[in-house]
């Protein structure tokens, strides 16, 4: 490749925040849920780069791009049935066999979603301020691939808040700083739901708890576990085994395979469901919470039995 910019690229970041900025010369577009991707195309040859600097193209092969020497910033999304984005069909994607990489981009294709351009021809704009990098992403490919929206009205990106994953907040005046968590500023959806306990993962000490597991009942009554919590303090981990112990059914219970974990490491220990906790999360992908929670309080006044399903879709 002869562009200005070569992969590996690092990304800009953006630092989290609870509130976004407000005031002159900010922008805002909404949060993805889907892979950070850099692409440089130069004629004919394409390379589309992971954040973390991987070549992303082979699980991709129904992406297309337009012609021309460019390097351009943005996402990779599946859309979901719901209208939101299936980072469960996403991850799908990343397999060894070209054959099932192929059904899949037929069954739930992807799209690149553009929101920076950081190069044209043999100039690399990296220095020029957002806002001029903006202006030339629209007039280049506006209508030829999708942009993501953007606006300078902080009351017109509060609905990304409420119904999307979050903002992004820009500086129009900022260059780009690869690696750098400047210029940018991320405020992802907050959601709450009454979750029952069903279970716990022992932490990695003796006597204590690691993380509980989290359950919420479907209309005919079928309990599901959706997730776990994080974050608990290390008081709460010994004291928690305690007032746990009284609710130990004798059972075990296992999670979703997964690449990352054994299934030791998935083991839990059931509860009865009699335990009902608050907690924030943000991700929900294929009917589970990404990520783990953060538990804000017991309940005791809510009864388990109407701690529905319903409560990540809104």
């Amino acid at each position: 490749m002869k562009l200005p910019l070569k992969p590996p690229l690092q990304p800009q970041l953006a630092r989290s925040k609870t509130e976004l900025p407000v005031g002159e010369g900010w922008s805002y577009e909404p949060k993805y849920d889907g892979f950070r991707a850099i692409v440089f195309v130069d004629g004919p040859e394409v390379v589309v780069q992971s954040r973390g600097g991987k070549p992303l193209a082979r699980y991709f092969p129904e992406l297309r791009f337009p012609e021309g020497r460019y390097v351009l910033d943005g996402e990779i999304v599946i859309d979901g049935a719901d209208g939101a984005e299936d980072f469960n069909a996403l991850q799908q994607r990343i397999h060894p066999a070209e054959s099932r990489i192929a059904l899949l981009a037929e069954q739930t294709p992807a799209r690149y979603i553009a929101f920076d351009q950081l190069a044209l021809d043999d100039e690399a704009w990296l220095e020029r301020p957002f806002a001029d990098r903006r202006r030339g992403l629209e007039a280049n490919f506006g209508g030829r691939l999708d942009l993501t929206p953007l606006t300078s009205s902080v009351d017109e990106a509060k609905p990304w808040l409420r119904g999307g994953e979050g903002v992004v907040a820009k500086d129009c005046a900022a260059p780009y700083r690869p690696g750098q968590r400047t210029g940018m500023v991320k405020v992802k959806r907050a959601r709450t739901i009454d979750a029952v306990v069903v279970g716990y993962r022992p932490g990695k000490e003796p006597d204590t708890v690691g993380s509980l597991i989290l359950g919420l009942y479907d209309d005919s009554g079928e309990l599901h576990v959706v997730g776990h919590s994080s974050g608990l303090r290390a008081s709460e981990k010994r004291a928690l085994v305690g007032r746990l112990a009284a609710y130990e059914t004798g059972n075990r219970g296992h999670g979703d395979p997964s690449r990352w974990q054994s299934e030791r490491e998935l083991e839990w220990i059931e509860l009865r469901p009699e335990l009902v906790v608050e907690v924030t999360f943000d991700h929900v992908s294929g009917g589970r919470i990404r990520h783990g929670t953060r538990i804000l309080r017991w309940r005791e006044d809510k009864a388990p039995m109407d701690c529905k399903l319903d409560q990540m879709q809104q």
